[in-house]
């Protein structure tokens, strides 16, 4: 049961947030100023998740189930997945106690 709150949350989430950038003067509260995942859609193994400080970041990759399926702290802003299968995933990026979600599509 907790799964399928999770995934609905994480779906809403996302739909709420399909962007990719942040409009600084728009910020929720406790999300990271200056956002940028990109390429999206992924078509190499090498994602790149900048923010307007650049600080240590804690990345979680969830697949649609719901399930942890990749994790890393980055210092810097390039991130591999080759790990990750075709798909679409829910990124989560926390920096300094502030966070965010996105969607992320590998091809």
């Amino acid at each position: 049961m907790k799964k399928i709150y999770f995934l609905l949350f994480m779906l809403v989430s996302v739909g709420l947030y399909a962007q990719d950038t942040i409009d600084i003067n728009n910020l929720q509260n406790g999300e990271i100023a200056g956002f940028k995942l990109y390429p999206n859609p992924v078509l190499a193994d090498v994602v790149y998740v900048t923010t307007e400080k650049n600080n240590l970041k804690e990345i979680k990759i969830y697949d649609v189930f719901g399930e942890l399926v990749l994790t890393d702290r980055l210092s810097t802003k390039a991130m591999n997945i080759s790990r990750l299968s075709p798909g679409v995933y829910v990124v989560q990026v926390t920096e300094n106690d502030k966070s965010i979600t996105r969607k992320l599509v590998v091809k």
